[in-house]
């Protein structure tokens, strides 16, 4: 895949996309191809670090711990949303999945 041809020798990005092939002609595309890699990354961190907190309260066993930890689960989804790195309606279906399952342990 041409994508990932960099992925071994000196990739550029953690995906190993590489960044910038095509020369900007203008300072401020320039800029903007910096400043929107700088936002993917970032985005891209704030994503799986959801996931992953998600992940952590589906494995709860204790209804007291998940009880503990479903407001902080629910903020990280809800800042997800509020940025348009995941749906609204994703975020919703999350976060009452979440609250079903904590109503079942």
């Amino acid at each position: 895949d041409a994508r990932f041809s960099s992925w071994k020798e000196g990739f550029d990005s953690p995906t190993g996309y590489k960044l910038n092939l095509i020369m900007a002609n203008h300072k401020s595309a320039l800029k903007r191809i910096r400043s929107n890699n700088k936002k993917r990354l970032l985005n891209r961190f704030q994503h799986k670090t959801t996931r992953n907190a998600i992940k952590k309260l589906r494995e709860l066993t204790s209804k007291k711990e998940a009880n503990k930890m479903y407001p902080s689960v629910v903020s990280l989804i809800d800042k997800l949303a509020k940025k348009n790195i995941i749906h609204a309606n994703k975020a919703a279906n999350l976060k009452s999945k979440l609250a079903n399952h904590i109503a079942s342990l």
